[in-house]
C-alpha cells in the first residue's frame, strides 16, 4: 500500500490538553514530522516513524507539514486497559533503563502494515469503531513487545511520581504551561507541601517565579540569540503573544519588540 493511503486517526480515552503526559501514548507520523520537546532533549520524529510518549512526564510536541499535508496515528495505552493486557498475557517486566520521554520505535515493517489495517475500521470522525478498538489496541502493543520488549519496563510501571529535588526540576521544565497543582504532583508533593518548600527552596511564589523565570529567558533569547517574540512565547509557556508582551513590559519597562534590530 502507499503512503498516501495513511489517514489520521486517534484510538483510546482523550488526553490531556495540557503539556503533561497522563497516559502512555503511541504515535506514527504518515505525512510530515513531528518535533517533541521534553525539557532538555528535542525529538523529532518523520513520514513512517513512530515512538512511544510516556506518561507523566511533561512533553511539548507540534507538527510540521509536508507538501500541506500531514497525517498521523495516535493510540493511547491508559492504565486500565494495560491492566487488562497483563491479566490476559504473561508479560517479563525488565528493570527500566531508558528515562526518555519520547520511545523511538523507528522505521518498523510490521508497525506500518498495522497502521495500514486500521483503515477499513475508520468512521466519520477519523476514529476506529469502538467495537473494534481495545482489540486494534491489543494488537499494537503485541507488536511493540515483540519488537522492544524493553518497552514493558515502561508500559506496565503504574507507580506515582515520588519526592524528588524541587530545584533541579523547576529550572528543568519552567517552560511548560501546566498548572502549579500539576508541578506540585509531579515533584512528589501536596498541593501546600509543594508551596512550602517552594517557598524555603526559592523564597518565592510558584506563580511569580514562573512568570520571572520565563520573562528572563525571553529577554535572553530576543537580546542575545536574536529570536523573535512571536517564535518563542509559547515554548516558555505564555498562552498568547499579548499576554506576553504585557508581563515583558510590566518587568523590564519596555516592549520585547524593542529589543529586536
Amino acid at each position: 500500500m502507499r503512503a498516501t493511503e495513511i489517514k489520521s486517526c486517534y484510538i483510546g480515552p482523550e488526553i490531556s490538553p495540557e503539556q503533561f503526559v497522563p497516559e502512555h501514548f503511541f504515535v506514527y507520523v504518515g505525512k510530515g514530522m513531528i518535533h517533541g520537546y521534553d525539557g532538555h532533549k528535542n525529538y523529532t520524529l518523520r513520514s513512517g516513524e513512530g515512538c512511544v510518549v510516556r506518561k507523566n512526564r511533561l512533553a511539548r510536541y507540534n507538527k510540521q507539514k509536508e507538501n500541506d499535508e500531514f497525517e498521523k496515528v495516535i493510540i493511547i495505552f491508559d492504565e486500565p486497559f494495560l491492566k487488562g493486557f497483563l491479566s490476559r498475557h504473561k508479560i517479563r517486566i525488565p528493570e527500566p533503563e531508558n528515562t526518555d520521554v519520547f520511545l523511538r520505535t523507528g522505521k518498523n515493517n510490521l508497525i506500518t502494515n498495522f497502521v495500514y489495517s486500521l483503515m477499513p475500521y475508520y468512521n466519520r470522525s477519523g476514529r476506529i469503531d469502538g467495537r473494534f478498538a481495545d482489540i486494534k489496541r491489543e494488537e499494537l502493543l503485541l507488536i511493540l513487545l515483540q519488537s522492544q520488549h524493553e518497552l514493558a519496563a515502561v508500559l506496565f510501571d503504574f507507580g506515582i511520581p515520588e519526592k524528588i529535588n524541587i530545584e533541579a526540576f523547576m529550572n528543568r521544565n519552567f517552560r511548560f504551561n501546566v498548572s502549579i497543582e500539576r508541578f506540585a504532583w509531579l515533584t512528589g508533593r501536596s498541593l501546600s507541601s509543594f508551596k512550602r518548600d517552594f517557598k524555603q527552596t526559592f523564597n518565592d511564589t510558584p506563580n511569580r517565579w514562573l512568570i520571572n523565570k520565563r520573562l528572563e529567558e525571553a529577554h535572553f533569547l530576543i537580546n542575545k540569540k536574536l529570536k523573535r517574540p512571536s517564535e518563542i512565547y509559547l515554548e516558555l509557556g505564555f498562552e498568547n503573544l499579548s499576554h506576553f508582551t504585557f508581563a515583558f513590559k510590566k518587568m523590564f519597562g519596555h516592549s520585547p519588540t524593542v529589543l529586536v534590530g
